[in-house]
């Protein structure tokens, strides 16, 4: 099934930073989606707390506005160290409108925009700057085997433009196989049918290496992560552990690519797309709402000088004319080479419709080659059927 293709950058490897990287999570999803659990076995420590306890009866029937909040840690990486920010979101769905949940997540995002645009704008930067902006939204769906709700539709529609979504359900343990395969795929045709633009693992066949391209399509196919998370180690008697969940019918180990998706997205985020993700971050979505940011105060500048025409610094207009006259070099920049990218992927199928009739007439040429009699000849079809 086909994907919606948001982005046509493949990932850069080999980015083996000394000082260490800064990324940041944001994970979002409704009570009980597994959301606190999964960020804890990420880090490989107890870095959440459950917001609220499910037993609470005296609370049980209140609603709770969602509560953003970042939470700094430090993991050590494959090649370097990464300090790792986790922004969870508590709190969102519980409500019956959650209209204000929306706005407060979407807002988080372009605030973090705002704040390096601002960055940006300094004569003199600063050096200690912390870059916050978030790089992947893992948003966890709930596994009813029905695809995805209004709720997660709208949210991740919204979220796109402005981050990296990636689906994820959440406690897929409750599943059987064939109900998470289902589920997976009605999720996927939601995702297409209402074209939401998630990281679905881009790459480009004539320019990537086939280990590249084997590797992003395989994680494509597993597009949205099957999660199973857990703080509960088990250990042997030669003393190596796993994380596990023990269940009276039997045991799931976390990190077992057979029982779910939980090691192919932790290497996904924190080791070989951990680069494409902070990648397409800057080059791509800021610097989408940068140009959005910048042409809304042209517009309002504009509307302004109709009132005070002597109010207009010469300088800021310059500057801004500029700005305007570089985002349009980039889009078309952009076009240029979308337009490329169109035309080798015509030129890839027409390789590929050449070669296979290349093969038919191969195999018409043997059957000649064999003596076929007249009435059996007439039996293969011919290119033009």
């Amino acid at each position: 099934m086909p994907m919606p293709q948001s982005y046509s950058r493949a990932p850069r490897r080999g980015k083996n930073v000394k000082k260490g990287v800064q990324f940041t999570v944001m994970v979002v999803g409704a009570s009980g989606t597994g959301r606190t659990t999964f960020v804890n076995t990420l880090c490989n420590k107890h870095l959440l707390d459950h917001y609220r306890d499910a037993n609470d009866a005296e609370n049980a029937h209140t609603e709770h506005d969602v509560n953003i909040r970042a939470i700094n840690t430090e993991l050590d990486g494959e090649s370097t160290r990464i300090s790792l920010t986790v922004v969870d979101t508590p709190g969102f769905g519980d409500m019956l409108d959650n209209e204000e949940s929306f706005t407060k997540i979407l807002g988080y995002l372009e605030r973090q925009y705002d704040e390096v645009l601002s960055e940006e704008s300094r004569i003199k930067r600063n050096p200690r700057f912390r870059d916050n902006r978030v790089h992947a939204v893992l948003y966890f769906i709930l596994p009813t085997g029905h695809g995805l709700r209004e709720l997660d539709i709208e949210l991740m529609c919204r979220l796109a433009p402005r981050a990296n979504v990636i689906p994820v359900i959440g406690k897929s343990d409750t599943l059987t196989p064939d109900e998470l395969a289902l589920n997976k795929r009605l999720i996927m045709e939601d995702i297409e049918h209402y074209r939401i633009p998630i990281y679905n693992f881009p790459y480009d066949i004539e320019e990537d290496d086939d280990e590249t391209v084997e590797e992003n399509a395989d994680l494509r196919r597993k597009l949205p992560f099957a999660l199973v998370g857990s703080e509960e180690v088990e250990t042997f008697d030669d003393g190596s552990t796993i994380r596990v969940r023990t269940f009276p019918w039997g045991t799931v180990e976390v990190d077992n690519p057979d029982h779910c998706d939980f090691s192919a997205l932790r290497s996904a985020l924190l080791e070989t797309h951990l680069a494409d993700l902070k990648d397409i971050t800057h080059d791509f979505l800021y610097e989408n709402y940068r140009t959005e940011k910048l042409s809304r105060s042209v517009n309002s500048g504009s509307h302004a000088a109709d009132v005070s025409i002597d109010s207009i610094d010469p300088s800021d207009l310059a500057n801004q004319s500029v700005r305007i006259k570089e985002e349009q070099l980039r889009r078309e920049e952009e076009k240029l080479r979308d337009i490329e990218l169109k035309v080798q992927r015509e030129l890839s199928e027409k390789r590929q419709e050449l070669l296979a009739r290349e093969e038919q007439l191969r195999s018409l040429e043997a059957r000649l080659a064999t003596g076929a009699t007249p009435s059996q000849q007439s039996l293969v079809p011919s290119e033009t059927q």
